[in-house]
């Protein structure tokens, strides 16, 4: 009687999810309470059978340097997609034999596991019995690894669930991915998406993770390996349970055995199938596992700075972490592997990685009216996570420092006093030894100002930007007016660095309330020493000021990328901000020329450019802060523009000191721009510019001398 009723289940049940047609709750009541007969619940099962028969999967995300070359990769799950001719027949032999050998036969759907199920749920309530067909854990896999995608846990669990309404869904969509796939398609799908373990999915990643080959080449034992642990791959994982694996794997190749797969002869078969199981596992000593992230970058060490400023800016122009990390993105960066390079060890060269207390770190930027492109991004410290190895994990070259640059930002002094006609580039201003301003008080009193060394009372504008007095310029930002002042840092490129919180590296919250930013508290707080440089700076804004000036005051925002291709070879559209005219061109190539005697006769950078052989025409400005714990240098070419900062990066910074460089608490003889900072540049940009013209800088214009 039982088995009778039990037959007739069957039949109407394939019936019913031939048909296409949920089981109705007059036919199944407890179907009805699962909500299994609603529109939405069909819709949400056709929605499934079409993405799964597009076959989008998870991708890696490759990141590509200015040349093509990948430096980094992202991604959830590491997959190599692959077709169905780059799949051996070893591999498919070995899935079906232990997992569908019917494949080929049934309709997508297990009838006799699908009423064990049932009849189990009339017993208690659960639906744990029912074998799944290849089809049907194509769906499965499916549902937990793309459409679970933000919680895979969570969703293998539900899409496991030992449900009838589980079962039933699942059945559902197999049988229409039966009508829109082919077996073959429908295979190899299931072999680019099962788990295999160590972050891979797929046999793509697998072959070459375990065995650094590629799925064509799959001998019958590795592919029995894969096929033993699909699906279970903690806990026949071959590298911390080889002997659970190979027991698996031998399984398997009896299995393969069983079903033909070694020919007819059944002698042979076996001698062949006992020499596959006496095979080791084979797999490589060091799992050839993609690298992924930053960390993993191609000199992670090297690059990695980059690729963390390129995902923040990726992410702030409209790229998703998912489409990072799933999409199967190519991103053509601007990163050059030269430049990069040379920096680095330049920065090394001035401060060892090791160096205790002090980072030294530089940012490179291709000037343009179209597009300022960022060609390198380093620091004297590794990037990286083992933070007793000196190593950091965030992008410090590209981000805002709780540091100042110095003496660099009389740049925008001297800018703001040219554009409101307080001077020219070739008329005398003053240059006391000692000023005492009562536009910028200190507690009431006068504030006292005095220069770092014996200059002439007066000098010109170009002389005084070579030599950098302290007083001439507190006294042009007093002609100019500090709100212009700190205005023009803005147009040149001082962006971030004065939208953030004042004198720190945080952010200002959309709502200020850690507020006000830097910006506005320097103009709040009528704070003169801003022309001093002693607050908060990024280097690679400062990079980018440089840029902007030799570009004839086009400020374009420093982009790390070209563009962004999907895994169809179609563009992704970026929100990037467009360039713009920060400055009148003649304002900036007047600026340019009176800034182009840093580097030569008495500049503060001049020592640092001869003992480079530096022999080009270039801007420049170098900076110290009153308490030597920071110096920057800023300069560039019509090629190349760039900054350094050299700093104490330890829990308590102290005062640096040079020759060697150190750390000197206390001493009075603090580090200097032009020792650490410039030569870092110097030695940089003589190697990045290497096979380049000479390029003059453009003549100054004659309201502005």
């Amino acid at each position: 009687m039982f088995a009778a009723r039990a037959s007739g289940l069957v039949k109407l049940l394939g019936l019913c999810l031939t048909a296409g047609v949920l089981l109705a709750a007059m036919v199944f009541p407890f179907v009805g309470g699962l909500g299994l007969a609603s529109n939405r619940a069909a819709d949400q099962v056709d929605q499934t059978s079409g993405d799964l028969a597009k076959g989008e999967l998870p991708l890696v995300t490759t990141i590509q340097d200015m040349n093509g070359d990948p430096i980094a990769y992202l991604y959830d799950q590491y997959r190599i997609p692959l077709e169905t001719k780059d799949i051996a027949d070893t591999m498919k032999g070995a899935i079906l034999a232990i997992e569908d050998k019917r494949f080929y036969e049934h309709q997508g759907v297990d009838w006799q596991g699908i009423a064990r199920a049932a009849a189990k749920a009339g017993v208690d309530g659960g639906a744990t019995q029912g074998a799944s067909t290849l089809t049907q854990q194509y769906v499965k896999n499916y549902m937990a690894f793309v459409l679970g995608a933000d919680n895979e846990q969570e969703a293998w669990e539900k899409a496991t669930e030992a449900t009838v309404g589980r079962k039933m869904r699942e059945a559902r969509v197999a049988l229409q991915l039966e009508q829109q796939m082919t077996k073959d398609e429908i295979l190899t799908g299931y072999l680019n998406i099962v788990p295999l373990g160590n972050q891979t999915y797929g046999v793509g990643a697998a072959a070459k993770a375990y065995f650094n080959t590629t799925a064509d080449k799959l001998t019958v034992p590795q592919a029995a390996l894969l096929a033993a642990i699909a699906n279970r791959p903690s806990s026949l994982n071959p590298g911390a349970s080889p002997d659970k694996a190979l027991e698996r794997r031998n399984i398997v190749i009896d299995k393969m055995r069983e079903n033909g797969a070694f020919g007819a002869d059944e002698t042979e078969a076996k001698k062949k199938a006992e020499e596959f199981k006496a095979q080791p596992l084979g797999i490589v000593e060091d799992l050839q596992i993609l690298p992924k992230g930053c960390v993993g970058a191609g000199d992670g060490p090297i690059y990695g700075f980059f690729c963390s400023y390129l995902l923040d800016y990726l992410r702030a122009s409209g790229i998703t972490n998912k489409q990072l990390q799933r999409g199967g993105l190519t991103i053509k960066t601007t990163m050059d592997p030269k430049a990069t390079k040379a920096a680095k060890q330049s920065a090394e060269q001035q401060v060892p990685k090791t160096q205790n207390g002090i980072a030294n770190v530089m940012s490179v930027v291709q000037p343009g009216t179209d597009k300022h492109r960022v060609r390198a991004l380093v620091a004297s410290r590794d990037y990286g996570n083992k933070a007793e190895l000196g190593q950091v994990a965030r992008p410090v070259p590209a981000e805002v420092l709780p540091f100042g640059p110095g003496s660099v930002n009389k740049i925008f002094t001297a800018a703001a006093a040219l554009k409101n006609g307080v001077t020219g580039i070739d008329r005398k201003i003053k240059v006391p030894k000692v000023y005492n301003s009562k536009v910028y008080p200190n507690d009431g009193t006068a504030w006292r100002v005095q220069n770092a060394a014996d200059y002439p009372e007066e000098m010109t504008l170009t002389q005084a930007l070579a030599t950098s007095p302290n007083t001439g310029f507190v006294i042009l930002q007093e002609q100019a007016g500090l709100n212009n002042v700190v205005d023009m840092a803005y147009k040149l490129g001082m962006r971030e660095t004065l939208t953030g919180v004042n004198r720190g590296a945080e952010p200002l919250k959309s709502d200020g309330s850690n507020g006000p930013s830097q910006g506005d508290w320097t103009k709040q707080n009528n704070a003169g020493s801003y022309t001093l440089g002693p607050g908060a700076t990024s280097v690679l804004e400062l990079a980018n000021v440089a840029a902007t000036i030799v570009s004839s005051g086009t400020w374009c925002p420093p982009s790390p990328v070209e563009k962004v291709i999907d895994r169809y070879g179609k563009d992704v559209p970026l929100k990037e901000a467009p360039c713009e005219q920060a400055v009148e061109p003649d304002l900036a190539n007047s600026l340019a020329q009176g800034m182009s005697h840093d580097t030569t006769g008495s500049g503060t950078a001049a020592t640092a450019a001869s003992g480079s052989g530096w022999n080009r025409p270039a801007i420049g400005k170098t900076g110290t802060t009153e308490e030597h714990k920071s110096v920057a240098f800023l300069a560039a070419t019509p090629q190349y523009a760039g900054a350094v900062m050299t700093y104490a990066d330890g829990n308590n910074p102290q005062v640096i000191c040079a020759n060697p460089i150190r750390l000197c608490p206390g001493s009075s003889q603090g580090v200097f721009g032009g020792q650490v900072a410039a030569p870092t540049w110097f030695n940089a940009m003589k190697v990045i510019h290497e096979g380049l013209p000479v390029a003059p800088l453009p003549p100054a214009a004659p309201r502005y001398k």
